[in-house]
């Protein structure tokens, strides 16, 4: 399986990429992997553009985890100018599931989560506490992982 998984993050002061950069740590951790491969991006494709030619600089990684689509589109093109094949040289993630996701080149393997369902969970939370006056809570809505054809096993 892949031993160097790095991760583009989004801004480290946003509670989103926060989080997944955290997940990203803690699976590493429970794998005995090391978390070394650590790049932050403004959520942008050209700053995935940007991380993605310093990481097919170093050619270190051999599957990257992208904090949401949009940076993953950037990585993509870096990757390819580089000659850094995607899934053949790198397996690439990307999170959010955008519409386009499954018309890069190549289809991105990616997160997706439910916001329907969050924005109902979050309705029902308020509605409940504006009548029962009761406190607010967590609401956790489970990812989904979407395979595409930027992934593969390392063998």
């Amino acid at each position: 399986g892949h031993r160097r998984i790095g991760h583009i993050s989004g801004p480290r002061d946003w509670i989103d990429a926060a989080a997944r950069a955290e997940g990203w740590r803690e699976e590493l951790a429970a794998a005995g992997l090391a978390d070394d491969l650590l790049l932050e991006g403004d959520w942008s494709a050209g700053s995935g553009y940007r991380m993605g030619q310093k990481l097919a600089a170093k050619r270190t990684a051999t599957a990257v985890f992208v904090g949401n689509d949009q940076m993953a589109l950037g990585l993509l093109r870096a990757f390819s100018e580089a000659g850094v094949r995607v899934p053949q040289d790198v397996s690439l993630v990307g999170f959010d599931d955008q519409p386009e996701a499954a018309y890069f080149t190549p289809p991105l393997t990616t997160v997706r989560q439910d916001f329907e369902e969050l924005g109902r969970r979050c309705m029902d939370m308020m509605r409940t506490q504006i009548e029962d006056g009761a406190a607010s809570s967590t609401i956790v809505v489970d990812p989904e992982l979407v395979v595409r054809a930027s992934t593969s096993p390392l063998l």
